[in-house]
């Protein structure tokens, strides 16, 4: 498990935007100069935890306002800023962001979606994974106040993207099955194929091995007449 550094902590002098309270929830991040789009804000760094310790430092059940200091890289790790953290932390969700978080590597940074103004709040689309079975406490616990025109109320993933991400899924484990049916389906091929000719083998009469023996060219006989003739003949 890997602890957060002071490598983690970030000079606030090279930062482009600084912390103070925001509308949308306790602290905010805000530009304090104009940022182009692409630029790279920040690292989001922190303590590098399993999923089964985050699950075990934060219980949503007994919660009454989700943490959002959680960050899931992949299946196995999740950064927890709250502990070694820096500035990062605090920049909140919007349903309408102008910054966007990316994994590269196994790192998580924070760029600039569109050009940004002087004095504006950073903010980046959260999209919580959904399971499926939220419930009214747990959709409440994630609801959003970020205010934006077209805010969808909770800073949870759309409903729509979650479907989408299920079915999905879905064909995936679908073309699984079918792959290792096909597999299966080669395999007793084969077998039956092998079964088939051994039973062959075995139903075949064995061949007798019969060693012919080459018959001898007949001898010829010298011809008496022939040789009294060549003997008169010498004479």
């Amino acid at each position: 498990m890997a602890k957060a550094t002071a490598a983690n902590k970030t000079n606030a002098s090279e930062l482009a935007f600084e912390i103070r309270e925001s509308a949308i929830a306790g602290k905010g991040a805000f530009a304090l100069r104009p940022i182009k789009k692409g630029e790279r804000l920040i690292e989001y760094t922190g303590e590098r935890i399993p999923h089964p310790v985050a699950d075990e430092r934060y219980d949503d059940d007994t919660m009454e306002e989700h943490h959002t200091f959680l960050f899931t890289v992949s299946s196995r790790t999740v950064i927890d800023a709250s502990h070694g953290g820096n500035e990062s932390r605090f920049i909140n969700h919007s349903c309408d962001p102008n910054c966007e978080s990316e994994i590269e590597g196994g790192r998580v940074y924070i760029f600039a979606l569109r050009d940004i103004k002087q004095g504006e709040e950073l903010a980046y689309d959260y999209a919580y994974e959904r399971s499926g079975d939220e419930t009214e406490k747990e959709e409440m616990q994630y609801r959003c106040r970020c205010g934006a025109a077209n805010c969808r109320g909770s800073i949870m993933e759309p409903m729509a993207d979650f479907l989408k991400r299920k079915r999905a899924i879905a064909r995936k484990k679908a073309a699984a099955r079918a792959e290792k049916a096909k597999k299966t389906t080669r395999k007793k091929s084969a077998a039956k194929k092998s079964s088939a000719k051994k039973s062959a083998v075995k139903k075949s009469p064995a061949k007798k091995s019969s060693a012919k023996k080459s018959a001898a060219p007949p001898k010829k006989k010298s011809s008496t007449k022939q040789s009294r003739a060549k003997k008169k003949s010498r004479r």
